[in-house]
């Protein structure tokens, strides 16, 4: 099979039109075979196919950078590199990576797989090169949906302004996660969609390529030729406003031709927009004609999962408070969102991959009325965290952000891990954070937000199956619960999803003579001052979360039993300060102490 015969970029050089196609379809069946077999982003690989290989036969990699926005498309540029062998073991344990990957290949420049960033990249490349003297060219390539994120502009602008050799490819198949929401991108739909100005555009080059061209610049003279009437007659305007050249629209399935653009673009001076034109999941029916499940992360939201039960409680909510508005940052499907935009579609705004925006806007409508929720990645909500201070916080206003996949989330890795909310927004004042350790707890704590109006409320959940428990054992209010009364010797405070293995840990204690006092402490700020009045009697305190350690909840509940001079040692159990790969989160959870042996242990120590 030609594909196992691939051990780098230079093994496409000199192959066949037709060996490349068979290739191209190789890929595909790798991808759609590994990805149904260990989940991950399936369509925006699928669609990448041709123009993957069109790039590493046009650049020389890893020589010249070409660099991947949202890097979970960068799947059929992994298997070119050299890791094929490999592909079949894709973000599990021990294996390779969702995104690109430095510690895996040379030909992984950069590791983002947060969009919109890879343009500020290629600006800061380039400049370096540059100053060096080194003939390397840099290739940027980005979404539609990507070029909904500020920062994508700002990269722009400056490469506009700078000048600087980037390629930057357009890869533009109409979708982020959700449908693309930008007006730039009706623009290129307009383009794509228009028959008249294609057979305007197709007559006209066929008139360019009878010009009577002579001497060895014939060919050159006949692709500028046609180059110059797609500059004529498509609507250029906003790139090159920005000081950016604008080429295209091309067809992303075409090898030839995408080859051809890129090989043009590589002879202008300053930045250079490669406009092509991808299908989302080609060549995979379910995932063409399927706009969620197989478009993003095969691993969507679950029955019985945390998510499951946020989305069937906001859509309850909605009919009880017309005020209430959600919105989302190109993620309807994987928050949770799609049952309330179903029902109240006039009520669900998707902001487009633009989380600073989002949480700047949800305060202006807060300052207007309404009750905004924003549903947001844990992970994602970081990259917004001065609006959430110092828009929504200091205006005090009342914005409910909802944290989906916070804690150690798996096979995604160091950039998808929700380890830093609990840090960040602990330290906003006013804001009131709720960690709800069960299906229905969610259900409570949700409800209870609504009735929250002096400042910003945050709920954090994981990724994982949700515990689901007695209406006996759920919680109400800003009050901390109490499941187990034991001696004074130690109290354990399992926060979230880390109470189960808490219990666990209290009953390898309980076995050997330790009976422990546990709480689901429900609300990490501001905490229950009749809970921490209670532990602070006995003589041991033990605190587990699974956020960073340092600066997180166990931390407040130190320094509040400090304040209160209570004589008894503390032990903060959580994620160390340090970049996570990718992992079965039980493993990971395990690794760090924070299964229930781990904690048991660390009682042992803490008692001798």
């Amino acid at each position: 099979m030609l594909l196992d015969a691939i051990t780098g970029p230079e093994d496409l050089q000199g192959r066949s039109p037709e060996e490349l196609a068979d290739l191209a379809d190789q890929i595909r069946h790798a991808v759609i075979e590994t990805v149904n077999e260990h989940g991950g982003h399936l369509g925006s690989n699928l669609g990448a196919v041709e123009l993957t290989i069109a790039l590493h036969r046009v650049f020389r990699s890893p020589h010249d950078a070409i660099l991947w926005d949202t890097g979970h498309q960068a799947y059929v540029h992994k298997m070119l590199t050299g890791r094929v062998g490999d592909f079949g073991r894709l973000r599990q344990a021990g294996g390779l990576s969702g995104y690109p990957s430095r510690a895996e290949s040379d030909h992984d420049w950069i590791e983002n797989s947060h969009a919109s960033t890879v343009l500020s990249y290629a600006h800061g490349l380039a400049t370096a090169f540059h100053a060096s003297d080194a003939r390397r060219e840099v290739v940027a390539v980005i979404g539609d949906g990507a070029l909904t994120g500020g920062m994508a502009f700002e990269g722009l602008n400056n490469l506009g302004h700078s000048g600087r050799d980037v390629v930057i490819v357009l890869n533009d198949n109409g979708r982020s996660y959700a449908p693309t929401v930008s007006k730039l991108s009706e623009s290129l739909v307009k383009i794509r969609n228009n028959p008249t100005y294609m057979r305007r555009q197709a007559k006209i080059e066929e008139i360019a390529e009878r010009i009577p061209w002579v001497g060895e610049q014939i060919h050159r003279g006949v692709q500028m030729s046609k180059a110059a009437i797609r500059e004529m007659w498509e609507p250029s305007a906003f790139f090159e406003d920005l000081g950016v050249r604008y080429m295209g629209p091309f067809d992303g399935h075409d090898i030839a031709s995408v080859e051809e653009a890129l090989q043009n673009a590589k002879e202008f001076e300053g930045p250079v927009v490669v406009h092509v034109l991808t299908q989302k999941g080609r060549g995979y029916a379910p995932a063409e004609q399927d706009d969620v499940k197989n478009m993003h992360d095969t691993g969507s939201m679950k029955e019985g999962s945390y998510t499951a039960a946020f989305s069937e409680t906001l859509v309850k909510l909605g009919d009880q408070h017309p005020e209430l508005v959600a919105i989302t940052a190109a993620m309807p499907d994987s928050t949770g969102l799609l049952p309330f935009r179903e029902r109240f579609p006039d009520r669900c705004i998707d902001v487009g991959i633009a989380e600073q925006h989002a949480v700047t806007a949800a305060t202006g409508m807060a300052m207007g009325g309404l009750r905004p929720l924003i549903a947001v990645y844990a992970t994602f909500l970081t990259r917004a965290f001065d609006q959430v201070n110092l828009d929504v916080g200091l205006h005090g206003q009342p914005v409910i952000f909802c944290l989906d996949r916070a804690g150690i989330t798996g096979p995604d890795g160091a950039s998808h891990h929700g380890i830093l909310d609990l840090v960040l927004l602990t330290k906003v004042p006013g804001m009131t954070v709720f960690a709800p350790s069960s299906f229905q707890e969610i259900q409570q704590m949700m409800e209870d937000a609504m009735g929250l109006t002096d400042g910003p409320v945050a709920i954090r959940w994981s990724r994982g199956k949700a515990a689901h428990v007695a209406d006996n054992e759920i919680g109400s209010g800003l009050h901390a619960r109490m499941i187990r009364s034991g001696d004074n010797s130690v109290a354990l405070l399992g926060f979230g999803q880390m109470l189960p293995a808490t219990l666990g840990a209290a009953d390898l204690l309980a076995a050997e003579g330790i009976h422990a006092t546990v709480y689901d402490p429900r609300v990490v700020t501001p905490l229950d001052p009749e809970m921490i009045d209670h532990i602070a009697t006995h003589e041991n305190v033990v605190t587990v979360e699974d956020g960073l350690r340092i600066g997180g909840a166990g931390a407040g509940v130190r320094d509040a039993l400090g304040e209160r001079d209570a004589d008894c040692r503390v032990r903060v159990l959580g994620v160390p300060t340090e970049y996570i790969p990718h992992g079965d989160p039980d493993d990971i959870h395990a690794g760090f102490g924070l299964d229930a042996a781990g904690i048991a242990a660390s009682v042992r120590k803490l008692l001798a």
